[in-house]
């Protein structure tokens, strides 16, 4: 759908609130800014209206008009959750006189467990780069470090010098809405780390550059780049699982579990806001006991 280009106040206001007042990434305020449009473009094709002006039947014949368009329920409820949380912003500052997605009910979420892979394809894994060079040190330090944190991969790339302390063996992670937290690591990403340092410093990358994990320009490696290298490792994998950053994450929050970490400390190791966002790897742990359980049972 070609997206609406109307230049509304009122939705340049409120997107402002959400980076401002709630402190939400860039990336999030366009994503709410290019679902409202999409609103206003269907509200102006189909009735010949503003957005401001529509009523909840409308509403509903525009969710119609999303499933129609087979999109995920999951898409449909984020799409939902912008322009309720627009109309919200309207009608507390009597822009609007009834709030018309006061009473929509959103579609059943669904739960799509995220891709995990075994502690022994992460070891196949992590150890496929070679550090005797600047770019495998440097793949190797970032996988050992993304698996040893379960950090994005956006804080990942983002991580400067000033946040790092190898005596402490601690990281300091700019998250999601700003949030700062300190993230703990091991033995060998330390070791690693340590390792790339040292084939950086070989390289003669200006030491000037902050970034930590860079190029052999001695830019800041991007997650293009990054994704690329995964994939070129992950063919060392038997299973032949797509893998991506993200997996690292969740493999590490996974393990975490499997071994009896407590889920509230993995909330926090993960910068999740909400409880109920961790929870889903208790899934995959239940699931992978029920499976063993199957596998190795005389009567499974």
């Amino acid at each position: 759908m070609k997206k609406y280009q109307e230049k509304d106040s009122d939705l340049a206001s409120f997107l402002d609130s959400l980076y401002i007042e709630k402190g939400l990434s860039k990336n999030t305020v366009n994503a709410y800014n290019s679902d409202i449009l999409d609103a206003f473009k269907w509200t102006l094709d189909n009735y010949k209206i503003s957005l401001k002006k529509i009523k909840s039947h409308e509403i509903e014949q525009y969710i119609a008009f999303l499933f129609n368009q087979k999109l995920k329920s999951n898409t449909v409820n984020r799409k939902i959750s912008a322009l309720k949380a627009f109309f919200i912003y309207l009608y507390k500052r009597g822009l609007i006189e009834d709030n018309p997605v006061g009473d929509i009910q959103t579609p059943k979420q669904e739960k799509k467990l995220p891709i995990s892979i075994s502690e022994n394809d992460v070891e196949i894994l992590l150890n496929a780069p070679k550090e005797d060079s600047f770019i495998g040190s440097r793949d190797k330090a970032m996988l050992e470090l993304l698996y040893a944190t379960g950090i994005r991969v956006s804080e990942l790339i983002n991580l400067k010098f000033s946040d790092i302390d190898l005596s402490r063996s601690i990281i300091k992670v700019l998250g999601k809405g700003s949030k700062e937290r300190l993230v703990p690591f091991g033995e060998s990403a330390n070791e690693y780390l340590r390792i790339y340092f040292e084939r950086r410093l070989e390289r003669n990358i200006n030491r000037s550059i902050q970034n930590i994990f860079v190029n052999t320009r001695g830019i800041k490696i991007s997650r293009e780049a990054f994704w690329h290298r995964i994939k070129i490792y992950s063919k060392e994998i038997p299973s032949n699982i797509n893998i991506s950053p993200h997996t690292l994450r969740h493999a590490f929050a996974t393990h975490l579990l499997n071994r009896g970490a407590d889920l509230r400390s993995v909330q926090l190791l993960l910068g999740h806001s909400d409880l109920s966002t961790t929870q889903i790897y208790t899934h995959i742990a239940k699931q992978r006991l029920s499976d063993a359980l199957k596998k190795h049972h005389p009567r499974g």
